[in-house]
């Protein structure tokens, strides 16, 4: 019953038996690695963009923030959810390898923004000329910090939105193949088609080791990201094990299977949940995630039964009146098992 990350959970063995097969012999290193080239094009062909071009790097924090510095200047601004990963969970990493840039905060329930909100924050911004920062581009969570997913539509949207202002847009998929997976939406129609620029694609979440893609739809800053890749440290020399990992997860499509399992353990426990007297979701479960209002009572006897998750946010405390609400979060992942949402399920019912 363990439900406090889907990071916490353990890499799929086809990712291990990758790896170890990818330890036999030599290789060339710093992703000139064959595995390389079939991870590109095998990700070209799984979103329609045969001159994208394809990175690969250790952590979510990483893909993120050399995504921002390659089409973010010092002086401009990302405009993002106030509770976007990047503003909340990247410790200044963005404005650290973009030199300086700013987070402009849009409003919006459930983590996600608002055509009406971007649009008035985008419009807010720079009216001093040189005196303000910029307008530099904005990114989009999918799926949300909230556990929210937004459809095709609304991130076309939001895209819409940016390019009316010449801005270039960013999606940060660290669960990516979860919002696929619940909106039934092609790769290529998540993303470049929808108007993404760069995309965060997120592996490690979802049964990986610790790998995430980078794929750049404009290939013209291809090699500004290689420059900042290498400049920040990022650089793998035995790259084929980042290799190793992304193209398993590609195969048959395991990293769509993995993601589609974790959201249908996310959504019999939502279901489980709802029909417990007293309880609710604060936020819709749209993917993998779920964050539930429980009397205090009740999240004192999961805990004590052995469940582990957090109660969200984390300023509550589970001393105090018994029937009063407090919120949590769980998380499913890819082996989340029915024994495990039951069991759960089960000490609260």
């Amino acid at each position: 019953m363990y439900f406090s990350s889907d990071n916490s959970s353990p890499a799929h063995p086809k990712v291990l038996e990758a790896i170890s097969k990818a330890n036999e012999g030599y290789m060339p290193s710093y992703g000139t690695d064959p595995i390389m080239d079939e991870v590109r094009a095998r990700i070209r062909e799984t979103f329609e963009a045969p001159e994208a071009a394809v990175y690969l790097v250790a952590t979510g924090s990483t893909a993120n923030a050399l995504s921002l510095a390659c089409f973010c200047p010092p002086w401009a601004t990302v405009f993002c959810h106030r509770n976007a990963h990047i503003e909340e969970d990247e410790c200044g990493a963005p404005e650290f390898y973009t030199g300086g840039a700013k987070m402009t905060l849009v409003e919006g329930p459930h983590a996600k923004m608002t055509p009406a909100n971007l649009r008035r924050t985008i419009e807010f911004t720079g009216r001093g000329g040189v005196h303000n920062v910029q307008r530099g581009m904005v990114s989009i969570t999918n799926v949300t910090e909230a556990g929210t997913v937004y459809t095709t539509a609304e991130v076309a949207e939001l895209a819409g939105i940016a390019k009316e202002y010449k801005l270039p847009v960013h999606l940060d998929g660290a669960r990516f193949a979860n919002a696929l997976a619940t909106s039934n939406a092609s790769p290529a129609e998540m993303t470049w088609r929808a108007g993404v620029d760069v995309l965060s694609f997120g592996g490690t979440k979802n049964g990986l080791i610790g790998v995430e893609a980078v794929v750049i739809f404009d290939p013209a800053k291809a090699w500004e990201f290689e420059l900042r890749r290498k400049r920040g440290g990022h650089l793998f020399s035995k790259h084929r094990y980042l290799s190793a990992q992304m193209l398993s997860y590609l195969e048959d499509n395991l990293w769509l299977d993995l993601a589609r399992a974790s959201n249908r353990a996310a959504q019999r426990l939502s279901d489980g949940i709802l029909k417990i007297g007293g309880s609710s979701l604060i936020h819709p479960a749209d993917a993998n995630m779920v964050f539930p209002a429980l009397p205090r009572a009740l999240h004192r006897k999961a805990m004590e039964g052995g469940a582990k998750y957090y109660i969200w946010p984390g300023n509550q405390s589970l001393d105090g009146p018994a029937d009063e609400a407090v919120s949590a979060r769980l998380v499913c992942s890819w082996c989340t098992t029915d024994e495990d949402v039951d069991g759960f399920l089960g000490l609260i019912s």
